[in-house]
């Protein structure tokens, strides 16, 4: 069955380049980059403490995030990892499992948690989000597809490899009702040169509770961009 956006401008929207696409090893040179960060960490504020749940990006593991978690850690948050093994989609074991955590962290630090999600893991905490939005403090997503056209990124071969051949089910229904926001304050980072995701998707819509942010880099960089660090530095700083 196609899929129809019901919005003109979502029509034309298309996946990164193969040349963006290509670009994508950069994300190398970003992660060594990123070890060279001390002089960055000092000139940002410093953390009070409150948990902040990393969620990686499609085919990642908590070893992806483990980068961004230690420097989140060097600034004086209680930065966690998701727990649930390598990101290949939700289903319902993760739903439940990304419920459980979001109200263990809650109960245990007596404090709202902000949730970081990389990629498709952006998606994932827009949701939990929607559904417990008195355990959160703020979301953060990085280059992840929460607008637009689902189909417009270089993944879709990859997730049908990963799943065993499977093809993607479009649920446009669904994806236009995640389009809106959760009731917290969510902040949305893209890059124009992401060979993934089509920058597009990544940004949310105006609203009173949004704001989309521009840096520069790769999307499999993004987990460890000086850029990225910054703005979630500023934003995480900010009272809850």
């Amino acid at each position: 069955m196609s899929v129809r956006p019901q919005r003109e401008q979502d029509v034309n929207i298309r996946a990164p380049s193969l040349l963006l696409l290509a670009l994508e090893n950069r994300a190398w040179l970003e992660m060594a980059t990123f070890r060279l960060r001390k002089a960055l960490l000092g000139e940002l504020p410093r953390g009070d403490g409150h948990p902040v749940l990393v969620i990686p990006g499609f085919g990642g593991t908590d070893a992806s995030t483990r980068p961004l978690r230690q420097a989140l850690t060097e600034l004086g948050y209680t930065a966690c990892a998701w727990d649930q093994g390598r990101n290949i989609g939700m289903n319902a074991k993760i739903k439940s499992g990304l419920a459980q955590r979001l109200t263990d962290l809650h109960h245990r630090h007596q404090k709202k948690v902000s949730l970081v999600g990389w990629s498709l893991g952006g998606v994932f905490v827009r949701e939990m989000a929607r559904a417990q939005p008195t355990l959160v403090r703020r979301v953060f997503t990085l280059g992840s597809p929460i607008n637009g056209h689902p189909a417009a990124n270089n993944v879709m071969g990859l997730f049908r490899l990963m799943n065993r051949g499977k093809p993607v089910n479009l649920d446009w229904d669904g994806f236009q009702k995640r389009r809106n926001p959760p009731p917290v304050p969510c902040t949305a980072i893209y890059s124009k040169s992401d060979g993934i995701v089509a920058w597009q998707c990544s940004v949310e819509e105006p609203a009173p509770n949004t704001e989309n942010v521009e840096v520069r880099g790769s999307h499999f960089g993004l987990g460890f961009n000086p850029q990225v660090l910054r703005v979630l530095a500023e934003r995480l700083y900010l009272p809850k």
